[in-house]
């Protein structure tokens, strides 16, 4: 799916802000995408389901590289909903939290790895490949997972620790925002939040201090603007493309 830089609103909006610097155009151009995904939450991504790993209960999203998540709409685990807990819930609920392994040392899991301190050095011992084995007091207090919750904008956390009884399909559905470094976006996610990222670019570097180009009056204006299509791509993007059909009942007469 190919890219829309952010840059490529700059002719629009430089006659707005004449003598404003590229960079800082496409400062303000970046700062409105990523509030405007906020507002709107129209940027939508839907993981491919995979397999959570016995013992393991931290994952990274697996989104684009330019994206980070801003909200999490759905988690499933086997088809059934998880709970979606904020960090203090997570933590009342589970106050046993998890561990990677439940806290085993990796020593105990990774065995005959050919170590180069390993006694003797060989042949046979540099080429030996490592053996994972899972004792049981990794998963002692493994369960099925039943909640999720997230520590870093990058990871994601299942709750409780993931046991081997079963395979844990999960997936996920959230929305997303441009990182702070990213350089652009989805070419029709720009199209379609094109006027809301312009009139929000321009209210803010209209009212920048001391700058030739700064007008409050007209800010007051796009500020308007940015909020009216703000809220109609919030809307349009709740709706989708569904329309349904309004039929009219006759009440019988008492």
């Amino acid at each position: 799916m190919a890219d829309r830089l952010f840059s490529s609103l700059i002719p629009r909006i430089n006659t707005s802000v004449p003598g404003c610097p590229q960079p800082l155009m496409e400062q303000a151009l970046r700062n409105a995408a990523v509030k405007t995904c906020e507002r709107t939450l129209v940027w939508r991504h839907a993981e491919a389901p995979y397999n959570l790993s016995p013992g393991v209960h931290q994952y990274f999203y697996r989104k684009p590289q330019n994206a980070d998540v801003h909200v999490v709409f759905e988690a499933t685990l086997n088809d059934s909903p998880l709970s979606k807990l904020a960090l203090e819930q997570a933590l009342y609920q589970y106050p046993y939290w998890a561990d990677l392994y439940g806290g085993v040392d990796f020593g105990e899991l990774w065995t005959d790895s050919g170590a180069l301190n390993e006694a003797p050095y060989n042949e046979q011992g540099f080429n030996s490949g490592a053996t994972f084995q899972m004792p049981e007091e990794a998963l002692e207090r493994a369960a099925e997972p039943r909640a999720i919750t997230q520590l870093t904008p990058d990871q994601f956390i299942v709750l409780p620790l993931p046991d081997s009884d079963k395979e844990y399909t999960i997936r996920l559905i959230y929305a997303l925002k441009p990182k702070r470094s990213a350089s652009g976006m989805p070419d029709y996610l720009l199209s379609e939040l094109e006027d809301a990222v312009f009139h929000g670019a321009l209210q803010e570097l209209l009212v920048l201090p001391n700058e030739a180009w700064g007008d409050r009056e007209l800010a007051a204006y796009h500020a308007k603007q940015y909020l009216y299509h703000v809220t109609e791509r919030r809307a349009r993007a709740n709706l989708g493309n569904a329309r349904g059909s309004m039929t009219v009942q006759m009440r019988p007469l008492a």
